[in-house]
Protein backbone atom coordinates (compact mmCIF):
# COMPACT_ATOMS: atom_id res chain seq x y z
CA UNK A 1 0.00 0.00 0.00
CA UNK A 2 0.56 3.67 -1.00
CA UNK A 3 -0.12 6.82 -1.16
CA UNK A 4 -0.31 9.28 -3.71
CA UNK A 5 -0.53 12.98 -4.19
CA UNK A 6 -1.69 13.74 -7.62
CA UNK A 7 -2.15 17.22 -9.20
CA UNK A 8 -4.14 16.65 -12.06
CA UNK A 9 -3.90 15.96 -14.82
CA UNK A 10 -2.07 12.56 -14.72
CA UNK A 11 -0.78 10.48 -17.45
CA UNK A 12 -1.54 6.82 -18.61
CA UNK A 13 1.61 5.77 -16.78
CA UNK A 14 0.39 7.55 -13.33
CA UNK A 15 -2.65 5.94 -13.73
CA UNK A 16 -1.08 2.35 -13.63
CA UNK A 17 1.42 2.68 -11.02
CA UNK A 18 -1.80 2.82 -8.09
CA UNK A 19 -2.86 -0.55 -7.20
CA UNK A 20 -5.53 -1.91 -4.48
CA UNK A 21 -5.83 -0.42 -1.60
CA UNK A 22 -3.20 2.50 -2.35
CA UNK A 23 -4.92 6.05 -1.04
CA UNK A 24 -4.53 8.82 -3.64
CA UNK A 25 -5.29 12.62 -2.95
CA UNK A 26 -6.21 14.51 -5.63
CA UNK A 27 -5.60 18.22 -6.17
CA UNK A 28 -6.34 20.79 -9.03
CA UNK A 29 -9.47 20.51 -11.65
CA UNK A 30 -12.23 17.59 -10.96
CA UNK A 31 -15.42 17.21 -13.18
CA UNK A 32 -18.88 16.47 -11.82
CA UNK A 33 -20.54 14.10 -13.70
CA UNK A 34 -24.09 11.97 -13.30
CA UNK A 35 -26.35 10.12 -15.04
CA UNK A 36 -28.18 13.13 -17.40
CA UNK A 37 -24.84 14.33 -18.17
CA UNK A 38 -23.32 11.32 -20.01
CA UNK A 39 -26.60 10.38 -21.65
CA UNK A 40 -27.20 13.97 -23.61
CA UNK A 41 -23.13 13.56 -23.86
CA UNK A 42 -22.77 10.03 -25.41
CA UNK A 43 -26.22 9.06 -26.62
CA UNK A 44 -27.73 12.39 -27.90
CA UNK A 45 -24.27 13.54 -29.09
CA UNK A 46 -23.95 16.63 -26.83
CA UNK A 47 -20.54 17.79 -26.84
CA UNK A 48 -18.38 19.89 -23.90
CA UNK A 49 -15.75 22.48 -24.00
CA UNK A 50 -13.80 21.11 -21.15
CA UNK A 51 -10.98 19.49 -22.03
CA UNK A 52 -10.90 16.41 -19.49
CA UNK A 53 -7.64 14.24 -20.82
CA UNK A 54 -5.76 13.06 -18.47
CA UNK A 55 -8.58 14.16 -15.48
CA UNK A 56 -10.51 12.56 -12.86
CA UNK A 57 -14.64 12.50 -12.95
CA UNK A 58 -16.86 12.34 -9.63
CA UNK A 59 -20.27 11.08 -9.60
CA UNK A 60 -22.28 13.50 -8.46
CA UNK A 61 -25.16 15.94 -8.90
CA UNK A 62 -24.42 18.85 -6.46
CA UNK A 63 -26.51 20.82 -4.62
CA UNK A 64 -25.54 24.36 -5.93
CA UNK A 65 -27.01 27.92 -5.20
CA UNK A 66 -26.74 30.53 -8.09
CA UNK A 67 -24.86 33.56 -7.28
CA UNK A 68 -23.76 36.67 -8.75
CA UNK A 69 -20.69 36.13 -11.17
CA UNK A 70 -17.23 37.16 -9.56
CA UNK A 71 -13.78 36.21 -8.72
CA UNK A 72 -14.70 34.33 -5.75
CA UNK A 73 -17.70 32.52 -7.76
CA UNK A 74 -17.02 32.69 -11.93
CA UNK A 75 -19.18 30.35 -12.86
CA UNK A 76 -22.10 32.15 -11.25
CA UNK A 77 -22.93 29.19 -8.74
CA UNK A 78 -21.71 28.98 -5.19
CA UNK A 79 -21.51 24.77 -3.66
CA UNK A 80 -24.06 24.33 -0.44
CA UNK A 81 -22.89 20.51 -0.26
CA UNK A 82 -21.47 17.80 -3.01
CA UNK A 83 -21.83 14.63 -2.21
CA UNK A 84 -21.07 11.31 -4.26
CA UNK A 85 -23.50 8.98 -5.79
CA UNK A 86 -23.75 5.42 -6.65
CA UNK A 87 -22.05 4.79 -9.44
CA UNK A 88 -23.10 1.34 -10.92
CA UNK A 89 -25.94 3.40 -12.93
CA UNK A 90 -22.85 4.83 -15.25
CA UNK A 91 -21.31 1.59 -15.47
CA UNK A 92 -22.02 1.79 -19.43
CA UNK A 93 -20.25 5.14 -19.77
CA UNK A 94 -16.97 4.04 -18.57
CA UNK A 95 -15.08 3.10 -21.11
CA UNK A 96 -16.42 6.11 -23.47
CA UNK A 97 -15.33 8.71 -20.89
CA UNK A 98 -11.74 7.21 -21.65
CA UNK A 99 -11.59 6.71 -24.74
CA UNK A 100 -13.31 9.66 -25.86
CA UNK A 101 -12.60 12.30 -23.67
CA UNK A 102 -8.98 10.72 -22.03
CA UNK A 103 -10.37 10.44 -18.32
CA UNK A 104 -8.37 8.71 -16.06
CA UNK A 105 -10.19 8.38 -12.53
CA UNK A 106 -13.53 7.65 -11.95
CA UNK A 107 -14.58 8.41 -8.08
CA UNK A 108 -18.03 7.04 -6.51
CA UNK A 109 -20.03 4.88 -4.64
CA UNK A 110 -20.09 1.48 -4.69
CA UNK A 111 -17.84 -0.09 -7.42
CA UNK A 112 -18.02 -0.35 -10.67
CA UNK A 113 -18.84 -3.98 -12.76
CA UNK A 114 -16.50 -6.15 -15.52
CA UNK A 115 -16.70 -3.65 -18.09
CA UNK A 116 -15.08 -0.86 -16.49
CA UNK A 117 -12.53 -2.92 -15.17
CA UNK A 118 -11.68 -3.84 -18.51
CA UNK A 119 -11.90 -0.25 -20.04
CA UNK A 120 -9.26 0.23 -16.66
CA UNK A 121 -6.96 -2.43 -17.70
CA UNK A 122 -7.21 -1.80 -21.55
CA UNK A 123 -6.85 2.15 -21.68
CA UNK A 124 -5.31 2.62 -17.88
CA UNK A 125 -7.17 3.88 -15.21
CA UNK A 126 -8.44 3.71 -11.74
CA UNK A 127 -12.10 3.84 -9.90
CA UNK A 128 -11.52 5.37 -6.35
CA UNK A 129 -13.83 4.93 -3.23
CA UNK A 130 -15.50 7.68 -1.63
CA UNK A 131 -17.35 6.16 1.72
CA UNK A 132 -20.91 7.29 2.09
CA UNK A 133 -21.95 10.04 3.93
CA UNK A 134 -18.90 11.78 3.48
CA UNK A 135 -20.63 15.00 1.45
CA UNK A 136 -20.13 17.20 4.12
CA UNK A 137 -16.72 16.35 4.28
CA UNK A 138 -15.99 16.33 0.81
CA UNK A 139 -17.67 19.69 0.27
CA UNK A 140 -14.82 21.25 2.49
CA UNK A 141 -12.44 19.75 0.06
CA UNK A 142 -14.46 21.90 -3.58
CA UNK A 143 -12.26 25.10 -3.31
CA UNK A 144 -14.54 26.82 -6.02
CA UNK A 145 -16.97 26.03 -8.86
CA UNK A 146 -14.76 27.10 -11.45
CA UNK A 147 -17.15 26.45 -14.80
CA UNK A 148 -20.14 24.55 -15.41
CA UNK A 149 -21.41 23.28 -19.35
CA UNK A 150 -24.64 21.44 -20.24
CA UNK A 151 -25.77 24.14 -17.65
CA UNK A 152 -29.71 22.92 -19.02
CA UNK A 153 -29.04 19.84 -16.80
CA UNK A 154 -28.82 21.28 -13.35
CA UNK A 155 -27.84 19.72 -11.15
CA UNK A 156 -26.90 17.16 -13.70
CA UNK A 157 -24.83 19.47 -15.43
CA UNK A 158 -20.90 18.89 -15.93
CA UNK A 159 -19.45 20.89 -13.29
CA UNK A 160 -16.08 22.18 -12.66
CA UNK A 161 -14.60 22.31 -9.44
CA UNK A 162 -11.08 23.54 -7.88
CA UNK A 163 -10.03 21.26 -5.12
CA UNK A 164 -7.45 21.14 -3.01
CA UNK A 165 -6.61 18.07 -0.47
CA UNK A 166 -9.45 16.09 -2.33
CA UNK A 167 -8.94 12.79 -0.29
CA UNK A 168 -7.12 10.74 0.77
CA UNK A 169 -9.29 8.42 -1.07
CA UNK A 170 -9.00 4.42 -1.55
CA UNK A 171 -7.93 3.02 -5.08
CA UNK A 172 -10.64 0.27 -5.08
CA UNK A 173 -10.38 -0.68 -8.67
CA UNK A 174 -6.72 -0.47 -10.81
CA UNK A 175 -5.47 -0.81 -14.20
CA UNK A 176 -4.22 -4.28 -13.43
CA UNK A 177 -7.92 -6.51 -12.80
CA UNK A 178 -7.86 -5.66 -9.49
CA UNK A 179 -10.88 -4.89 -7.21
CA UNK A 180 -11.51 -4.59 -3.91
CA UNK A 181 -15.33 -5.39 -4.58
CA UNK A 182 -14.50 -8.63 -5.80
CA UNK A 183 -12.00 -9.30 -3.38
CA UNK A 184 -14.68 -8.95 -0.71
CA UNK A 185 -17.55 -10.64 -2.41
CA UNK A 186 -15.20 -14.01 -2.94
CA UNK A 187 -14.20 -13.68 0.89
CA UNK A 188 -18.11 -13.23 2.18
CA UNK A 189 -18.80 -16.13 0.03
CA UNK A 190 -15.87 -17.92 1.51
CA UNK A 191 -17.12 -17.07 4.94
CA UNK A 192 -20.71 -18.44 3.95
CA UNK A 193 -19.78 -22.06 2.23
CA UNK A 194 -17.32 -22.49 5.49
CA UNK A 195 -20.21 -21.37 7.83
CA UNK A 196 -22.84 -23.82 5.93
CA UNK A 197 -20.22 -26.86 5.61
CA UNK A 198 -19.66 -26.17 9.69
CA UNK A 199 -23.57 -26.59 10.19
CA UNK A 200 -23.94 -29.55 7.96
CA UNK A 201 -25.74 -27.56 5.56
CA UNK A 202 -25.34 -28.89 1.68
CA UNK A 203 -25.67 -25.64 -0.49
Amino acid sequence: MAHYDFNLPIGEADARRLAVNDTVTLNGTLYGIRDATQIHMFDHGRKTHFDMKGHAVVHTAPNVKKVEKSAEHPSGYASICIGTTTSARMERFTRPLMEEYGVRIIIGKGGLSQGSADAFRDVGGVYLAIVGGAAALETTWVEQIEDVDLDDLNPESLWKFRVKGFGPLLVSMDSHGGSLYTQVNNAARDKRAAALAYLGVKA
